[in-house]
């Protein structure tokens, strides 16, 4: 069911782009906007990792630098089946981690200073073996082609209202307006909302990993009431890959379809459900 989800989810942003499209140009224009999408997809595709460590200013470590973290994340990726991802770790104070790369064999796991400073032994695996699921599931594909799709929408609604459809007087027409004005609205919530179904399941591999859910529940606790104290500078775009929202508390009823991740108490609830 999360995999419909995620698939009807970014159906929507296909049809949002091909829309525009035909709001600025009709049956071409469609076409194009479409290209266009799959273009910034594939420039994104090949060089999202690199972008996404300079954004959090990460610094890529070896066994010798961080000889823990690097055997914790090696032990922990040979039970999840993947190859040893390159390890990062990131100068901020608050404690949170991410994963990123294009596919399993390009991928990283980045973990924040502040992690390493305030988590056990078995909430550390938990976040790793978060990390670790998010890539076996390749849901940094999915994210980055959410994320650019939802920049190309942006882009593409400025464009359709200055350029699109006229009526004879010259005038853009109310609906070619009113799409240029929520298409971008829409396009953000679609791709929250994708990456919140990612999270989900990513606990729940991570916990199967981790062999236990309860370190990644307990870690969970920790980073959300750490993310409300410790500022993060860091750009919006890549928040959502961190394993808790790095800039902002979750919203509730309507503000909770601008979060980037689930409530920490529901997927801790889950977390807590499960039998591993």
């Amino acid at each position: 069911m999360n995999n419909i989800k995620v698939f009807v989810l970014l159906a929507g942003l296909t049809a949002l782009v091909v829309a525009i499209g035909g709001a600025v140009g009709g049956q071409t224009g469609m076409l194009i906007a479409f290209a266009l999408a799959a273009v910034m997809n594939l420039g994104a595709y090949w060089f999202s990792a690199g972008m996404v460590l300079r954004s959090y200013g990460a610094q890529v470590v070896d066994a010798r630098q961080a000889p823990e973290l690097y055997a914790m994340v090696d032990q922990l990726r040979q039970r999840a089946g993947l190859p040893m991802p390159t390890v990062a770790i990131a100068p901020h104070d608050q404690p949170n981690a991410f994963a990123t790369g294009r596919d399993p064999g390009h991928a990283v796991v980045c973990v924040t200073q502040g992690l390493l400073r305030v988590m056990g032994r078995d909430e550390l695996a938990g976040v790793i073996a978060h990390e670790l699921a998010h890539i076996k599931n390749r849901d940094m594909l999915l994210q980055t082609i959410a994320a650019t799709m939802a920049g190309a929408i942006s882009n593409l609604a400025n464009f359709a209202m200055f350029f699109g459809a006229r009526d004879e007087d010259g005038n853009a027409s109310a609906g070619g307006i009113l799409l240029a004005l929520l298409a971008p609205v829409i396009a953000m919530i679609l791709q929250f909302a994708i990456s919140r179904q990612r999270e989900f399941k990513a606990d729940a591999v991570g916990a199967q990993i981790a062999g236990s859910p309860h370190g990644l529940a307990n870690a969970l606790r920790t980073l959300e009431s750490a993310s409300r104290r410790i500022p993060m500078q860091v750009q919006p775009a890549v928040a959502p890959l961190a394993i808790v929202n790095p800039l902002a508390a979750y919203g509730k009823g309507m503000l909770s379809l601008f979060s980037t991740h689930p409530a920490t108490a529901e997927r801790v609830a889950r977390l807590e459900a499960m039998r591993v």
